[in-house]
């Protein structure tokens, strides 16, 4: 295998890894050009699926919280996607502010990255941006949101030091350089989008260009590219369930590119990962509609339209509070109440709390289809 970069042994004694440009020679097995092909085919239905949706940014918001909450659950964070969504519908919920910033402080990132996206396209400036929305007001002062790293950095066991680290990135001089290689590699659109895609990531990660965040940066690059290269309108795919489910496997194809030069691996890992998280997400967004469908026939004929806008709220967030119905529905607190009281009556809403003002309810229904675990092998 051709050698993917070259160990840099500092006066300290340890080595740093400087990756070569990208891309790489390839050798465009069958294995990676089924995997591929199953890819495309996937990530094309799912396109088609956010063409035809009414309204794709409602439906949008539950997975961009599932791909937080998951990403994040990759880097030690704890909080789960109900509970994300439980405090964001005002609910009162058990878990660290701390936790819950970081998961949302990923979801800010990832709508201003794709906001952001047609002035500055897919740059270092952009990825400085996100990284400021990611990072802000977390935990540990020493993220330096937004700024690319001065001193060395490492990523091994609590306690590790570059000598006891199991991987030691660039040199912080070599940051900037390899950042901008990176950049116009993302601009040249010469190689199949999700094989760039697949190389971005692994490149990103090696360069580790921030004190902290890059697996969170990393993955959300991932999501930018497919929006910025047109295969997605909107940011329906996300892989944090993938990688996260497969964490060994994840990491360990990661090493043995920077090790081995073992792209062939990973790429196979990736479009794999792409076919089956596109399949997912097709599925989930079809149940969803469905349940809201069954849900809206069963309100037909009650006399008020407001709970049939309660649960278009619904597809947005399972989770509701009279306040929460009423500040985005503009309407009366009271009417907001008697609209969540149809909806309990038909047991589409259950409460979740014992607080007898401003009581939370959750659509178990739907909860429990974003909860369900990622999809690892091909459907029927």
């Amino acid at each position: 295998m051709p050698q993917p970069g070259e160990w840099i042994k500092s006066q300290e004694g340890y080595s740093a890894f400087v990756p070569n440009p990208l891309p790489p020679a390839l050798e465009w097995t069958r294995e990676i050009v089924h995997a591929l092909s199953d890819a495309d085919r996937a990530i094309g239905r799912l396109a088609g699926e956010g063409r035809g949706l009414p309204n794709p940014h409602i439906l949008i918001r539950p997975f961009v919280a599932r791909e937080a909450v998951l990403s994040s659950r990759i880097e030690g964070t704890q909080a789960t996607l109900g509970e994300l969504l439980a405090a964001e519908a005002g609910a009162i919920v058990d878990r660290s502010p701390e936790d819950l910033r970081e998961v949302a402080n990923y979801v800010v990132a990832l709508e201003h990255g794709i906001d952001r996206l047609p002035a500055l396209g897919l740059s270092v400036p952009l990825l400085k941006e996100v990284h400021a929305l990611l990072m802000r007001e977390v935990r540990g002062g020493r993220a330096q949101p937004g700024r690319v790293r001065t001193i060395q950095n490492w990523i091994g066991l609590p306690g590790s030091t570059p000598h006891t680290a199991v991987y030691v990135p660039p040199p912080p001089a070599r940051v900037p350089a390899l950042l901008r290689d990176l950049e116009g590699f993302l601009q040249d659109r010469s190689l199949p989008p999700l094989v760039q895609a697949a190389l971005a990531h692994v490149q990103f990660e090696a360069i580790h260009p921030f004190l902290d965040g890059n697996g969170r940066v990393g993955r959300l690059l991932i999501s930018l590219f497919l929006v910025d290269s047109g295969i997605l309108s909107s940011p329906l795919l996300y892989l944090s369930a993938f990688f996260e489910a497969t964490r060994s496997d994840y990491y360990t194809r990661l090493r043995e590119v920077t090790s081995a030069g073992d792209w062939a691996n990973w790429l196979v890992y990736f479009l794999n990962g792409v076919a089956r998280q596109s399949e997912d997400a097709v599925d989930r967004a079809a149940r969803m509609r469905d349940q809201l469908s069954a849900w809206q026939a069963e309100l037909r004929g009650t006399g008020s339209d407001t709970p049939a806008r309660v649960l278009d709220l619904l597809v947005g967030n399972p989770f509701v509070t009279a306040k929460y119905v009423s500040d985005r529905l503009g309407v009366a607190r009271t009417s907001a109440t008697r609209a969540i009281s149809v909806l309990v009556d038909r047991s589409i809403l259950s409460p979740v709390d014992s607080r007898q003002r401003d009581r939370a309810y959750c659509a178990n229904a739907l909860l429990s289809i974003l909860e369900e675990p990622a999809r690892l092998i091909a459907g029927p």
